[in-house]
């Protein structure tokens, strides 16, 4: 990749000129989840060695923040079955998409001017009933692939991303030849970028409006030459993101139908990665199966 801040000309070409829209038919609504074939699962099956598994959710989170204005709910009721018995039954309830809930976006979720996924528009597939197209469900036997961690704090030799400096394209380009990674259609790429570790120090990620570290619109590029068919990450857009655009890396979805999982925990899958002396994982991705959603909460599993 060439080492330079884009223009706003060349992101919009990477939004637009770079797309996969008809790669896999027009009526498509899998999106780069087309990659993950049997073959692929299979594949990805064969790097669990050692059964060591790793959650990449966060807590359900309950209580209000910052970064969580509408806080999820749980609400408990405990019933009587005589003689002596019972049983517990509670309540969720959760507006997962923003910053604080581990969660997919399908590719109903986003669009620019110039459509949805595949050219769809909004006015046309979103109603108050769900979307009726490139909804979740589409993706309901899970994704089951091959995970490559982005470790960025490690390759830098600093504890986390900061607002001076968002990752760029090239970065992760670099990062996988450290790790000695070689990128393969259908990979999951996973971005640490110490978010846990930036809110030893800054408070909560997310929370201030005025901006937040993480991922330039460069990582555009990568993803597209990287033909990954999701994106995990803990830090999510950098913003503001520069360019007066509605989206900058959220845009891999309209653009690539490449699927995003947000607000991933990632510091507990650096440690493992460091301490199994690799950078590649078996991930599953199960989301509920939700007619018409724009995604759901999930809970990543890496296994190696």
């Amino acid at each position: 990749m060439e080492r330079h801040i884009p223009s706003r000309d060349e992101v919009l070409a990477y939004l637009k000129e770079d797309r996969n829209w008809g790669r896999w038919g027009d009526d498509d609504q899998l999106g780069a989840m087309n990659l993950v074939t049997p073959e692929k699962r299979v594949a990805a099956a064969r790097l669990v060695r050692t059964g060591r598994a790793v959650s990449l959710s966060r807590v359900y989170p309950k209580t209000p923040a910052a970064n969580n204005p509408n806080p999820a709910q749980h609400f408990m009721k405990r019933n009587p079955r005589e003689p002596g018995g019972g049983s517990a039954v509670d309540y969720y309830g959760v507006s997962y998409h923003g910053q604080a809930n581990t969660h997919l976006d399908a590719l109903c979720h986003v669009w620019d001017e110039n459509g949805m996924w595949n050219g769809r528009r909004a006015e046309d597939v979103i109603t108050y009933d769900g979307a009726t197209w490139g909804s979740v469900e589409h993706w309901k036997e899970g994704i089951i692939t091959r995970g490559v961690l982005f470790d960025v704090p490690r390759h830098r030799g600093e504890p986390f991303v900061t607002m001076e400096k968002p990752i760029h394209g090239w970065e992760l380009e670099d990062i996988a030849k450290a790790e000695g990674i070689t990128m393969e259609p259908g990979d999951a790429v996973i971005v640490y970028g110490g978010r846990e570790k930036w809110g030893e120090v800054n408070g909560i990620w997310g929370g201030d409006p005025s901006g937040r570290p993480g991922l330039h619109a460069s990582c555009l590029k990568f993803l597209r030459e990287s033909d990954c068919c999701l994106l995990v990450w803990d830090m999510m857009d950098f913003m503001p993101n520069g360019y007066d655009i509605p989206w900058s890396v959220h845009g891999a979805i309209f653009a690539y139908g490449i699927g995003l999982l947000d607000n991933a925990l990632l510091e507990p899958l650096a440690e493992a990665c460091d301490e199994e002396g690799r950078y590649e994982f078996m991930l599953t991705v199960n989301p509920l199966r939700v007619v018409g959603g724009t995604g759901s909460p999930v809970n990543p599993i890496a296994l190696f």
